[in-house]
């Protein structure tokens, strides 16, 4: 394939020097042309057919070649073969001429274009799988862009030949047959300048634009479409109205509120959702809670001889509760209201594309009519059907937070960042946990490495690990709750107190309208939103978990900004949501972050990359502290010192990570980090040294044969031939030298 390439660029280039060298230009001026139209005439008349066969090829051929000369040639064909003929032949050779070019370049410099600038051209290449036809079919009805150099581009993005083909054969007739008139009209024409005029110039400008009006009149027709059976209302009472106050909703409402847009915010719950009240905060302060009894039984480790804890699990719980209590004022209703934000206490339900219906807690209703709708209703835990289950009174993440008695035994279902992070908090209290997960690894969208790290620390912890292993159904035996999975092994039987289910959660889509309205729903039932976050009615958006990708708090906070400002600002600018930067965390120990690619994605998805790991085990910090374990991995593009993703996995990975987040969010290289100066001794510094691994793994032994050589001369222990010599096997020898040194 790579000799294939050579020989096609080596034989492209050789045509090209070749109409250069033996100056071919000069036929094709419209002074040669000219000079000779008569005697073109004369042949075209006596010998058409023969004539039309080696006019099509020499139009090919420039045009595939990417030569100057296309203008003349079609003033030539106006000429000599007339409006109709002229414009058949030269539209067809045109765009044969554009597909071999554009074929070309994709054969030549794609893959290497990709490879090198993959990240980069991302979204050009979302963009043109998505609306390539489009942009393609605008730029050709504008010959005031280059065409060579839109079928070179255009060969270096996904877009498919077949598409490429008709949309130049159908947006350059316009070009062409302006061309060929001009042409037919040659004797009048004394330059280039004639034809080329800033009106015929303006005109076809104005032609270019006709595509993006036309897709706003259909964009426009379409949302008449979806609206015609509803009756907009005259004024509104609202600029935008709210559903839901976690995460989405109260970003959303925050920021309408801080450009004076008026809003109301519903929330039929508690204010500050799912992350306020049953996920984020009471999950990290029962965890910590359970990581200071860990410390105790280790006292022996920090040089304590003896130490022990007396607690209650109850008082943990109220402990826990007293947390969410000091952070609720963060999300309160007075805070929000002293925002400009007008809050109601109620279950919401969309009556029409304008108008939401209230319904309070006293047995009230109002209705109040907004220009836009936000849903951010969020989602709740998923819990499966398995026979029995509903009997044995199921935990979830919602209700774990009511226990005030430590179960003896618990079984918990699930083995992703909520499994994991009550699965060990749980066993620390002193509860003997079986933690079942149905594929063959917990944490299964991390590496291996990191599945088994955690995996090690569970089961040294008490924990029961039972991967590959599906949960049956729920027995009730001799007075006792057992759980029955099946194995590779067989099946087990478990018996337990309680069975906390955390295999997932599921967008809360129903009882608020939608249905009613046909807004759709995605397979993974979510609400179904474009990349501005729009519905199918363009004026009400979604985000936060009700819409997805991603289920955490600081992605939902993310997509609250797009949809605010989609929302209020959306007539004049939309902003696509970015998630090219996206970094999550679960926080058991060891703690475990990442953000971007991991090394079993790359491997997955083909991307080439270098893998660059430091064992957090070597660093100052982390044996002071009796934390010695865990690494940073960093996945590293090619060549370069770009980062594409980074997983930490140690004692507070979820901070350390954050270096690496900005790093690929602002095009901050390895080589900017290592030359960073971090604290010591900070757990940070772990950052510093996975730079600083990477950037050994590129010395070669070449380099250091020369730098041997040249400390040698300066010490007066060598010659300076010796020097040179290893200065010319510095591009010979790129053998990867391995430095043993830590630093």
């Amino acid at each position: 394939m790579k000799g294939g390439r050579l020989a096609l660029l080596a034989l492209i280039a050789a045509l090209v020097a070749a109409y250069f060298a033996f100056d071919l230009g000069r036929f094709l001026s419209l002074e040669y042309f000219k000079s000779q139209q008569a005697a073109i005439e004369a042949y075209v008349r006596a010998n058409p057919f023969q004539a039309a066969a080696a006019y099509f090829a020499v139009y090919v051929a420039v045009t595939g070649l990417s030569l100057p000369g296309a203008v003349i040639l079609t003033l030539a064909g106006g000429a000599v073969f007339g409006l109709l003929w002229g414009t058949v032949i030269i539209s067809f050779a045109s765009t044969i001429g554009a597909t071999l070019a554009f074929l070309a370049s994709r054969f030549v410099l794609r893959d290497w274009v990709q490879a090198r600038f993959g990240d980069k051209l991302k979204p050009v290449n979302e963009g043109i799988a998505r609306e390539g036809a489009f942009y393609l079919f605008a730029l050709r009805l504008v010959p005031a862009f280059p065409f060579f150099v839109i079928n070179l581009v255009m060969g270096l993005t996904p877009l498919r030949t077949a598409t490429f083909y008709w949309v130049s054969q159908v947006g350059m007739l316009a070009g062409t047959l302006a061309y060929v008139y001009a042409g037919t009209q040659l004797a009048q024409v004394t330059s280039l300048k004639g034809i080329l005029s800033p009106g015929l110039l303006g005109a076809f400008a104005l032609l270019g634009l006709f595509p993006f009006v036309a897709r706003r009149a259909l964009a426009a027709m379409k949302a008449r479409r979806v609206y015609a059976r509803w009756k907009r209302p005259a004024h509104y009472d609202r600029n935008v109205v709210v559903i839901g106050a976690g995460s989405a909703g109260l970003v959303t409402a925050y920021i309408a509120a801080a450009v004076k847009a008026k809003v109301t915010l519903v929330e039929r719950h508690r204010m500050g959702g799912d992350c306020l009240n049953t996920g984020c905060v009471p999950s990290k302060a029962l965890i910590r809670s359970a990581k200071f009894l860990s410390h105790v039984r280790r006292a022996k480790e920090f040089g304590i001889r003896e130490a022990s804890a007396d607690f209650d699990f109850a008082e943990v719980m109220e402990r826990v509760r007293g947390v969410v209590r000091v952070i609720e004022p963060h999300d309160s209703v007075e805070r929000y209201t002293g925002l400009g934000v007008e809050v109601v206490a109620g279950t919401a339900r969309i009556v029409d594309p304008w108008t939401v219906e209230i319904a309070k807690g006293d047995g009230t209703a109002s209705r109040l009519t907004t220009r836009n709708i936000v849903i951010a209703a969020g989602a709740r835990p998923f819990v499966p059907p398995i026979p029995g289950l509903a009997q044995a009174g199921p935990l979830t993440s919602e209700n774990v937070w009511e226990l005030r008695a430590l179960p003896r035994r618990l079984v918990v279902l699930g083995g992703g960042p909520i499994g994991c992070e009550l699965a060990q908090a749980f066993a620390r209290f002193g509860a003997k946990v079986t933690q079942v997960e149905m594929l063959p690894r917990l944490m299964v969208r991390e590496d291996p490495e990191v599945s088994e790290l955690v995996r090690r620390r569970f089961e040294a912890e008490g924990v029961e690990v039972l991967v590959g292993h599906k949960a049956k159904e729920v027995v009730f035996e001799s007075g006792e709750k057992v759980l029955v999975a099946e194995g590779a092994q067989g099946e087990r039987r478990i018996a337990f107190d309680e069975i906390l289910v955390a295999v997932g959660r599921v967008a809360n889509t129903e009882g608020y309208g939608l249905e009613e309205l046909g807004v759709a729903v995605t397979k993974g039932r979510t609400v179904e939103v474009n990349e501005f976050l729009e519905t199918a009615y363009p004026n009400i958006l979604a985000c936060g978990d009700v819409a997805g990708p991603y289920q955490f708090t600081h992605t939902a906070s993310h997509m609250a900004w797009y949809a605010s400002v989609n929302a209020l600002f959306g007539r004049f600018r939309k902003f696509r949501v970015d998630w090219s930067v996206v970094p999550w965390a679960t926080f058991t120990e060891p703690e475990v972050a990442r953000v971007g690619l991991n090394e079993s994605e790359a491997k997955e998805k083909g991307i080439a990359h270098q893998v660059v790991t430091y064992g957090i085990d070597d660093l100052d910090r982390a044996i002071a502290d009796g934390e010695a374990h865990g690494f940073v991995k960093v996945i590293v593009k090619p060549g370069t010192d770009r980062v594409l993703g980074a997983t930490v996995v140690g004692e507070h990975a979820g901070d350390l990570v954050t270096e690496f987040v900005s790093a690929m969010r602002h095009g901050i290289g390895l080589n900017r980090i290592l030359g960073t100066i971090h604290v010591y001794p900070t757990l940070a510094e772990a950052n510093k040294f996975a730079a600083g691994a990477w950037k050994r793994s590129t010395v070669t032994h070449g380099q250091m044969d020369f730098l041997a050589a040249f400390h040698a001369w300066t010490r007066g222990e060598g010659g300076l031939g010796a020097v040179l010599g290893r200065l010319a096997g510095l591009a010979s020898d790129k053998r990867p030298y391995h430095d043993a040194s830590r630093h």
